[in-house]
């Protein structure tokens, strides 16, 4: 059975460009669910037709009282990336250049860690750690397979994820030989 949408009303019944306190309203919203980049952010207050001139104003208040900041959205994402879907640099640096973060803020983090956990927490710190996080995770306590072929279709995967080469070997060298020293 098809889905029926409602037809757009692009005639008579169309909305007002929204003044200031309307793209505050809409901007909070949109922040409602999850931290956004002040691109995210230009872009939905576009797609609601506000002036250039309201843009403008609403990012710079959110970011005034601290709603839109890239530096911490990039730490956010780069924690939430190693708590539940361990990713590469690389491939954390590519999902945040996606959401709009600049390519300054992006270098300034580069050489520092992405995510940085709190006193409480244990959360993978280097792309090594990261790898064999997210090598766990893919084999579901499962052990590491013997065979050439599938092993290296197990590092394509972690290839795939992000993970630079030295730091695929590294885990599955490493991931090996716990699994000698367990037998």
């Amino acid at each position: 059975m098809a889905v029926r949408r409602r037809p757009r009303d692009t005639g008579a019944g169309e909305r007002p460009a929204p003044d200031g306190d309307a793209a505050m309203e809409i901007a909070a919203h949109y922040l409602g669910t999850r931290p956004r980049t002040r691109w995210e952010l230009e872009r939905r207050l576009r797609r609601a037709a506000a002036s250039d001139e309201v843009i403008a104003d609403t990012l710079d208040r959110l970011a005034a009282i601290g709603y839109v900041d890239d530096t911490a959205f990039t730490r956010w994402w780069a924690e939430q990336r190693d708590r539940h879907a361990p990713r590469g640099r690389r491939m954390v640096e590519a999902e945040l250049r996606q959401r709009g973060v600049p390519r300054d803020v992006l270098e300034s983090l580069r050489g520092s860690e992405l995510s940085e956990p709190g006193p409480d927490e244990i959360l993978p710190s280097t792309e090594a750690d990261r790898a064999q996080a997210a090598l766990q995770r893919h084999l579901k306590g499962r052990p590491l397979p013997d065979d050439a072929k599938a092993r290296q279709r197990v590092g394509a995967f972690l290839m795939r994820r992000g993970f630079d080469p030295e730091a695929v070997r590294a885990t599955l060298r490493a991931a090996a030989r716990v699994e000698i020293d367990d037998d």
